[in-house]
């Protein structure tokens, strides 16, 4: 067995490397990770507001749901209006 270079004195410049480049790459992961969460965190304070706003959109859409009613009394009317008008002679 042959002893480690810094146990026999050597130099301990490739520890040292490899600690730089390490912690390099933790930066490097830091500083692309920190954006999406500052970004994620935004959305989230607007989630609420986009959610409240949304249900006033269903709240004030819900009628369209009655115009295919109106649409047919309007229709049958119609018709009437035809049928009434064919009767005297227009």
């Amino acid at each position: 067995m042959q002893p480690s270079a810094l146990a026999a004195g050597g130099s301990p410049t490739g520890w040292m490397v490899g600690y730089i480049i390490g912690i390099l790459i933790v930066l490097v992961v830091v500083a692309l990770v920190v954006p999406i969460l500052v970004l994620a965190r935004r959305i989230g304070d607007e989630a609420p507001k986009i959610n409240d706003e949304l249900a006033k959109a269903v709240r004030n859409t819900a009628p369209l749901a009655a115009l295919r009613t109106t649409i047919e009394h309007a229709t049958i009317t119609i018709g009437g209006l035809r049928r009434g008008r064919a009767r005297l002679g227009g």
